[in-house]
């Protein structure tokens, strides 16, 4: 235990990394994490123990079933799949890492844009056995469409079990020219590819002498080594009100404040802000986080926002430099991924959450839906059903601050949910 904590505490200011797993079932994700945890000296002894006598495990004489050390929940052990995304922190020297793995199965796509949405890099596994003549499953094909949809910067394909290929380097050539075309088609700009085998930990954290005609960085050394800009600072300030603070309303001197955390960018004393969508200008008077003061806020940050005039500020209401102008708007377009088992209606209403603002939508047109298999957009008809990836026109009862998705995911991401069970029913990013 201590050695885990001196390992977190002693990492060097390399960046936190938030990755995930992702691929079709059964591509190894569990166990590769789990090799990840175990390699890096990131499991306890008791964890291990358990494990090790688990009557789920898959694994031969006394190996260690490491997929377990992911997968806690009752049916996934039982099943050995991933249902639910699991999160994993572990660190080395050189970073501090957060791991979420996502579940295979068609049906849980949901889960995987959940951890997805805030992974600054993606691990996209491929089962080196299952990729006849480089033809890649489906499941690679939707989660590498979402990853870009979601404007992962960092994807790593690891070609897994190469153990049941033999090593064969023409297989891993064939997956690597098939993801090439995939990566091309689906406008990802570049990705680094690794053969690899979780199980026998065959370049996990250490290169293989089984690969000598591999010459890159095996995957947790290259995951040292991505680059992790704080892209959140250098955006415009985006501040979404969560509440609305109020003290000795009957005093001359009465506080109010408006908490909340900072999406993006960075907020400083004295800066000329705009209240969206009202249009109100005032300029902010102090920043407080928890009992003190504070000169200036960065992305990231809960604060207190004091303004030096008071305004109808309100829950949900935008705090945004007073130079810049997102749109206004009740009408916008947006790609969509469906959730919900039940398909999405044009009749019904749902509720849209954007930021800490909720009003009630309704879904105007779907103009198409991208076919996974032939990776292009295609006529929709009337709706989606569940994981399918659209392009529709949302109308909202009340007017919304939006920026594009692409440009500021903090303003320009939403989600729908159903009005009558509650469930979330859509993912959604701003055109």
């Amino acid at each position: 235990m201590n050695a885990i904590n001196e390992s977190w505490e002693a990492a060097t200011d390399a960046g936190l990394l938030r990755l995930i797993t992702a691929g079709s079932v059964d591509d190894g994700k569990s166990t590769l994490i789990g090799r990840l945890l175990y390699d890096s000296k990131g499991v306890f002894a008791d964890q291990l123990e358990a494990i090790t006598r688990s009557k789920y495990k898959r694994v031969q004489a006394d190996e260690p079933d490491l997929a377990l050390l992911t997968d806690g929940l009752e049916a996934e052990r039982e099943q050995g799949i991933t249902i639910d995304v699991a999160y994993r922190y572990f660190a080395t020297p050189r970073r501090k890492f957060i791991v979420a793995d996502a579940p295979g199965h068609e049906q849980y796509t949901r889960n995987m844009v959940t951890g997805a949405s805030t992974a600054d890099a993606a691990i996209i596994l491929i089962d080196a056995s299952r990729v006849p003549e480089g033809r890649l499953l489906p499941q690679t094909k939707r989660h590498s469409a979402l990853a870009r949809l979601l404007g992962i910067r960092h994807i790593i394909v690891a070609v897994n079990k190469m153990d049941l290929v033999g090593w064969d380097e023409a297989v891993f050539e064939q997956i690597r020219a098939a993801y090439a075309e995939l990566a091309a088609r689906l406008d990802i700009p570049s990705f680094h590819i690794i053969p690899l085998s979780a199980l026998k930990g065959d370049n996990v954290v250490r290169a293989s002498a089984r690969t000598p005609w591999y010459d890159g960085l095996p995957l947790l050394p290259l995951l040292e080594s991505v680059a992790v800009e704080a892209a959140g600072h250098r955006q415009p300030a985006r501040f979404f009100v969560q509440w609305v603070l109020r003290h000795g309303g009957h005093l001359r001197d009465d506080f109010r404040g408006y908490a909340g955390q900072l999406a993006s960018g960075v907020l400083k004393q004295g800066d000329e802000v705009r209240v969206l969508p009202s249009g109100l200008q005032a300029k902010v008077a102090r920043i407080q986080v928890f009992d003190r003061e504070v000169a200036q806020a960065q992305a990231g940050d809960s604060i207190v926002v004091v303004l030096d005039r008071d305004l109808d500020v309100s829950r949900g209401d935008l705090i945004v430099p007073a130079g810049d102008r997102p749109r206004i708007a009740n009408e916008f377009e947006a790609e969509m991924c469906w959730l919900d088992q039940q398909p999405l209606s044009l009749v019904r209403q749902y509720w849209l959450k954007h930021g800490t603002r909720v009003t009630r939508v309704k879904v105007r047109a779907v103009h198409t839906r991208r076919d996974i298999h032939e990776l292009q957009h295609v006529q929709a008809g009337d709706g989606l059903g569940m994981n399918d990836i659209g392009r529709v026109t949302l109308v909202a009862q009340d007017a919304l601050a939006l920026d594009p998705y692409a440009q500021l995911p903090a303003t320009g991401a939403f989600i729908l949910i159903d009005s009558a069970t509650h469930q979330t029913a859509a993912a959604g990013m701003v055109l």
